[in-house]
């Protein structure tokens, strides 16, 4: 043994070993209990930052204690593949995206590798491989056969620039991320996924996950927002209008609703427009901008009147409809019946146009003085309160006036009890080209048809040339023509391409079955899902985790798994930060993990991550935390080839030993039921280090007095203790030392158990 430690050697040492033994080849055993432990996989950018060194060693740690307890693990990894910075990288070194996605695969492959985690490599798969996308493709068909998928128009975020819808988050400031330009709110042909018929689903199986933070369930509750109100009828005063019809969860303020506000791309604004100038032109300045509720909330409320009035569906008193920019054509009707008594946005759009103000809820007591000109907070209020100026419905409680109210409106053909939920149909197509190909031909004859299953994959073509201004797709007669499988007409090939949210809702599963070419998925799917511990940022709460649980329902109900959900377990960990901020190229504040390496080796680099804060919580940045790390390791070294140059080591006597040996030996057992309960349950993995820490320190000072007898027997229960309680986070180092005492590799160890007799006290 060398006096010095020297990661590099230890880890070159350690990682042919598990090369050479396939140590992390997950295979099907029905007598062992199986693990399935998965870190989101990454989009191959070419560089390992700190975050995916975090993120990555957080899934390792888990997967690797796992494995010490005696569980058969599974650990894959993969890449996701398609997506906009591939194109954007095309563009800019003019080069074809699936060249520089195989090169940067493979650059962070090796970068993977070089950390040393157990990952099942086998295992490992591309979205960008036909191979994988082939089973996508197969599995919309049915959806589409089903009626689960379908084409509409939506209003979206339009870049007329580089002919592409934009989602939400690649709106900045109103304009394209990618080339700046103003964006524009337009009606396009898009391919959507039915969610919706799964909302009830999806909300009341949160109650499932009882290993996912509260805060993680909440946020998903809040964005499939099931709400029960009231379908409301408008009738038109002019004649031969069709009537609106509007959702509201406040019924108790239809006396208060003084007018209508519709979205600009509403088909009523639109048709009034065309004998309007003026309105004609508003809704068109009302196309700039993105589709985001977040953003229209904070925008200026702007409106024009559109001459029309509804009536009042109690009263029959007429209502002027208005057009106004803060109502989304996605949401609901597109139109909404306006109370700015007790509403701020209706409040703000009244105050500007001089519309009326009536109050028709009030605290009971009368305490609270009700003032048009000014908002409150409380005139919002469904608690506590009672209708005013609601004639019949006058002195109501909240649930009172609202059933009341339904049921006049029932009963009279003006509305009706509805369940909603602010969840929306899955829009799944993007005007882009780096992606799956929807596998859908467009015939004038047969309209939309799917593409048969013995034509399956449609391949993205590869080799292109690409300049960022829409899809080279449409320009690619090879790609585009084919025969119409129905009719036999010439036809064309649908050139969107999915949405990269649809490779990384199923990957998971395909993990179970990579190679497999006859099937989506197999019994091997069915035998590792659900994965028993998932693990990304908390950047991906709500969208890619409410899709992979979509669906997984979607492959359960086609009989390809049998789970309700697809990760049982959660972990959500925190940022990077340093200097006070979120670690970016932006800031000038990223660290190269290679470089760390070269200098520590990968053990320090997961030492630190592991020590520096609990896993859900930012990590701040120190490089003397670094170098703290690596001290550890090298005192670590220290001890174990100090006890290796000691006399031999006779077997541990527990009944035998004295005071002294007896509080060495309490304090390792208290320890690994520390450490034990930090790995399993409370997942707080900065906690076992410093347990682990300290009782190294506890064994450096107890061999500073003469050593008798069981002595050094009780030191080595206590350092190979360190060892195997480290080796989930420094695996290289630990699996070097286990084998200096005759071990074979520390990963097959059992973890250590503790003696109930070595916690008694006298």
């Amino acid at each position: 043994m060398s006096e010095q430690y020297q990661p590099h050697s230890v880890e070159r040492d350690a990682q042919a070993y598990w090369r050479e033994h396939d140590s992390f080849a997950a295979r099907r055993d029905d007598e062992r209990e199986k693990f399935y432990c998965l870190a989101m996989f990454p989009y191959p950018s070419g560089n390992l930052h700190m975050g995916h060194v975090r993120n990555y060693t957080i899934a390792d740690v888990i997967a690797r204690f796992q494995c010490m307890q005696g569980r058969n693990v599974l650990q894959p990894m993969g890449w996701d593949a398609f997506g906009m910075p591939a194109e954007n990288a095309a563009i800019e070194n003019r080069t074809p995206p699936a060249d520089w996605t195989a090169d940067n695969i493979e650059a962070m492959r090796r970068q993977l590798q070089r950390l040393g985690f157990a990952y099942d490599w086998q295992r490992e798969l591309a979205t960008c491989d036909p191979d994988y996308y082939r089973w996508e493709q197969w599995f919309f068909t049915r959806l589409f056969e089903q009626g689960l998928a379908y084409k509409k128009l939506a209003e979206v975020n339009w870049c007329a620039n580089d002919q592409t819808v934009l989602a939400n988050e690649q709106v900045v400031d109103g304009c394209c991320w990618r080339c700046g330009q103003p964006v524009q709110r337009r009606q396009v042909s898009q391919w959507f996924i039915r969610i919706t018929a799964y909302a009830q689903q999806l909300l009341d199986d949160l109650d499932q996950l009882q290993d996912w933070p509260e805060q993680v369930r909440t946020m998903q509750r809040n964005w499939i927002g099931r709400s029960e109100g009231v379908t409301l009828r408008f009738d038109l005063a002019a004649e031969g209008e069709e009537p609106l019809e509007v959702y509201t969860t406040r019924p108790d303020t239809l006396m208060g609703a003084t007018y209508m506000a519709l979205s600009p791309q509403h088909p009523l604004a639109r048709r009034v427009a065309r004998g309007n100038p003026q309105l004609a032109a508003f809704i068109e300045e009302q196309n700039v901008g993105g589709v985001a509720e977040a953003e229209l909330a904070n925008q200026e409320k702007l409106g024009m009147a559109t001459g029309l009035h509804a009536l009042h569906p109690l009263t029959g008193a007429e209502i002027p409809i208005w057009v106004a920019n803060f109502v989304l054509m996605s949401y609901g009707s597109g139109a909404v019946m306006s109370v700015p008594g007790h509403d701020q946005r209706d409040h703000e759009f009244a105050r500007k146009y001089r519309l009326p103000i009536v109050q028709v809820i009030d605290k009971p007591d009368g305490a609270h003085h009700y003032d048009p000109a000014t908002w409150q907070d409380w005139y919002a209020d469904k608690e506590d309160v009672v209708t005013v100026n609601s004639g019949a419905f006058d002195g109501l409680d909240f649930e009172a006036a609202c059933a009341a109210i339904a049921d006049h409106l029932e009963a009279r053909g003006r509305g009706r009890r509805t369940v909603n939920f602010r969840l929306r149909d899955w829009g799944v197509s993007r005007q882009r080209y780096w992606g799956t190909p929807i596998p859908i031909i467009n015939c004038e004859v047969c309209g939309e048809v799917a593409v048969p299953e013995q034509d399956l994959p449609v391949v993205l073509p590869t080799q292109i040339e690409f300049d960022g201004v829409g899809s080279p797709l449409r320009q690619m007669p090879e790609f585009l023509a084919v025969d119409c499988p129905c009719c036999g007409l010439p036809a064309q090939r649908e050139t969107d391409t999915f949405d990269t949210f649809m490779e990384s809702s199923w990957y998971y599963a395909r993990y179970a079955c990579p190679g497999n070419r006859q099937a989506m998925l197999d019994a091997e799917a069915d035998y590792w899902t659900p994965v028993d511990q998932y693990v990304g940022g908390i950047e991906h709460a709500i969208l890619h985790l409410l899709y992979a649980r979509f669906f997984h329902k979607l492959l359960r109900d086609h009989g390809l798994v049998s789970s309700d959900e697809p990760f049982s377990r959660l972990l959500t960990q925190g940022m990077v930060h340093k200097d006070g901020a979120k670690m970016s190229k932006s800031k000038g504040n990223t660290v190269d993990p290679e470089q760390l390496i070269e200098r520590y080796g990968a053990d320090t680099l997961r030492l630190f991550s592991m020590f520096a804060a609990p896993p859900e919580q930012s990590l701040e940045w120190s490089d003397d935390g670094v170098r703290g790390a690596h001290r550890f390791l090298k005192r670590l070294w220290r001890l174990v080839a100090e006890q290796r140059s000691a006399a031999p080591v006779e077997a541990l006597a527990a009944a035998g030993l004295d005071d002294r040996q007896r509080a060495l030996r309490r304090k390792t057992h208290q320890t690994i039921a520390k450490v034990s309960d930090d790995y399993q349950r409370r997942q707080t993995f900065n906690t076992a280090v410093a347990a682990v820490m300290e009782l190294s320190n506890v064994l450096g000072r107890a061999r500073q007095g003469p050593e008798r007898g069981q002595d050094l027997a009780v030191e080595r229960e206590a350092l190979q203790a360190c060892v195997l309680m480290m080796a989930p986070i420094t695996p290289h180092i630990c699996h070097h030392l286990w084998r200096l005492w005759g071990g074979e590799s520390v990963l097959d160890e059992p973890w250590p158990q503790v003696d109930p007799g070595a916690l008694a006290r006298d």
